[in-house]
């Protein structure tokens, strides 16, 4: 069963759920730091992270899913969120420039089929970044988060699932190196922490970010690339009946 709405509005509320959000916006906001004149699409329950966009961004919409229910939420065009179907989202194709997934993967049971309509909705070189819990990361063995709920992902099969849906997986990064603990949500000790982890155990992040890019055309392989450099030529033998 998804995770409700008003759990997951209850958990950013909390001092743990505050420290999760910041330590994820440090990492978001490298990754795309503003998103001027862009159509942005928030999949999942996106809008503690898609907050210091709003001003900026030409549009911002937030797609629940229909088991996670909705809460209103406003943006400086009006309202801005919708209940939605995981394997039919209502939008046109090409849609959007930016889309961010968190909570978005770990309960969904047709993630290909997911991944295949944000494709399909995300412009020519349209980027996407997906938030997953980290399989060998403390918070997804948890129950004191929903990042500790569904299924939780390693590096390889986020990479796998996305290439499978036609992106192009381009940036890593991770956040959440503090075990999801209350006490130690100070903001020294985050931090320090995070600081660290980035560093010294980067695998073990609690959450991991993917960035990919939506690309129309496919990349030669290597072995392709190989084969333009060696070309092989075979001579045919000039045959004797024409001889005189």
């Amino acid at each position: 069963m998804r995770q409700n709405v008003r759990d997951l509005e209850s958990f950013y509320a909390s001092r743990l759920g505050q420290a999760a959000n910041n330590m994820v916006l440090r990492r978001l906001s490298t990754i795309w730091p503003e998103l001027s004149g862009r159509d942005v699409l928030g999949y999942g329950y996106c809008y503690p992270f898609l907050t210091p966009y709003l001003t900026d961004a030409k549009r911002v919409i937030l797609a629940m899913p229909g088991a996670m229910g909705a809460l209103t939420q406003r943006s400086p065009r009006g309202v801005m969120t919708c209940l939605t179907e995981t394997s039919a989202l209502p939008f046109e194709d090409a849609q959007f420039d930016n889309v961010l997934v968190a909570h978005g993967v770990e309960e969904v049971v047709m993630v290909p089929e997911l991944l295949q309509e944000l494709w399909r909705i995300t412009r020519p070189e349209g980027k996407i970044i997906v938030i997953a819990s980290n399989r060998t990361g403390l918070w997804a063995r948890s129950d004191r988060s929903p990042f500790g709920a569904g299924r939780p992902y390693s590096r390889s099969q986020l990479k796998s699932v996305l290439k499978n849906a036609g992106f192009i997986p381009t940036v890593w990064s991770g956040a959440l190196y503090i075990p999801p603990w209350r006490f130690m949500t100070g903001k020294t000790v985050l931090n320090v922490t995070e600081s660290c982890g980035e560093t010294i155990w980067p695998g073990f992040s609690g959450l991991v970010l993917v960035e990919a890019l939506k690309r129309l055309y496919a990349e030669p392989s290597g072995k392709l690339k190989e084969g333009i450099k060696r070309p092989v030529l075979t001579p045919k033998p000039i045959g004797s009946a024409n001889r005189q």
